[in-house]
C-alpha cells in the first residue's frame, strides 16, 4: 500500500525557481524531487543538510562592500591586474 502524501506549498522568487528548475533538470531532477530529497536528508540526519554559518565580521564587511559596489555598479579594482596585485599582497602578509 503506497504511503499517504500531502501537498507542500512554498513561495519562492520566480527567477530563483526558473534557475533552480533549469539546474535541477540538467541533473535529471524536478524541483519536487529536490525538495523530497532535501526533506529525506533532514529526517535521516536529524539536521539541516547544508552547512549554515553566521558570517564573521570580515565576511559581513565584504558582503556589505559587495552590496554597495553592486548598488553603484562600480568594482573595487579597475583592472584584473590590480585585483591580482592586491591578492598577491594580501597572501604575502
Amino acid at each position: 500500500m503506497p504511503a499517504q502524501t500531502s501537498m507542500l506549498h512554498i513561495r519562492v522568487d520566480d527567477n530563483i525557481k526558473e534557475q533552480a528548475t533549469d539546474a535541477l533538470g540538467a541533473m535529471g531532477l524536478s524541483v519536487s524531487d529536490a525538495v523530497r530529497l532535501f526533506l529525506r536528508r533532514v529526517v535521516i540526519d536529524q539536521a539541516f543538510p547544508l552547512e549554515l554559518k553566521v558570517p564573521n565580521a570580515q565576511t559581513r564587511a565584504a558582503m556589505e562592500e559587495s552590496r554597495a559596489m553592486m548598488a553603484i555598479r562600480r568594482a573595487r579594482f579597475a583592472t584584473a591586474d590590480e585585483l591580482f596585485a592586491d591578492l598577491e599582497k594580501s597572501s604575502s602578509q
